[in-house]
């Protein structure tokens, strides 16, 4: 839908995934992601060098082929799901780095707590799908402290240091639908 030089793009989840890994026991990284959420974009037309992002992801929906684990993520010790159901993200700044590339800075909210946090962000560009389509495809990586949004259980290590690395590094590939 266009509306005074707007854009509305809308997520396609069936080509989308939201994507976490955080060190285990100091030597490896444990993979894991979220399985439903939603969102939106707002562009001037085909340009998103000004674009307004709303991200939704339920909470509950976090999986890392581990029930045991994904039972305690859920728990009050982390997302705390029976209390803060969603987790979201609202842009408050793109910048252009270069033609394909950008910042995407906004508000994470995680149980409660928004912290801002700049996404880098690879644009991979506009094509129509078999159906006559246009879809807008997206690259995001960053990093956060899990401890900023209140997400501190961790258990020492008798060797030293601890279990559950702090810093959680976030990766999604995205895909909207031009709505219209």
């Amino acid at each position: 839908m266009e509306t005074q030089g707007k854009t509305k793009w809308v997520l396609d989840p069936a080509h989308s995934e939201i994507l976490f890994k955080v060190r285990h026991l100091m030597i490896t990284n444990v993979k894991g992601e979220f399985r439903k959420f939603s969102a939106e974009a707002v562009s001037a037309g085909n340009d998103f060098s000004s674009a307004e992002v709303n991200l939704t992801i339920d909470a509950a929906s976090v999986f890392t082929n581990n029930d045991d684990r994904d039972n305690h993520l859920k728990s009050a010790d982390f997302f705390d799901v029976e209390n803060h159901k969603e987790l979201t993200f609202q842009s408050t700044k793109v910048e252009k780095v270069d033609d394909d590339e950008y910042k995407l800075t906004g508000l994470l909210t995680i149980k409660g707590v928004a912290k801002e946090v700049t996404l880098n962000v690879e644009h991979g560009g506009i094509m129509k799908d078999p159906w006559g389509n246009d879809k807008a495809g997206f690259s995001l990586e960053g990093k956060i402290n899990r401890k900023e949004w209140g997400l501190n259980w961790n258990a020492a290590l008798e060797a030293g240091g601890v279990m559950v690395g702090d810093e959680v590094k976030i990766s999604a590939e995205v895909q909207f639908a031009k709505q219209g």
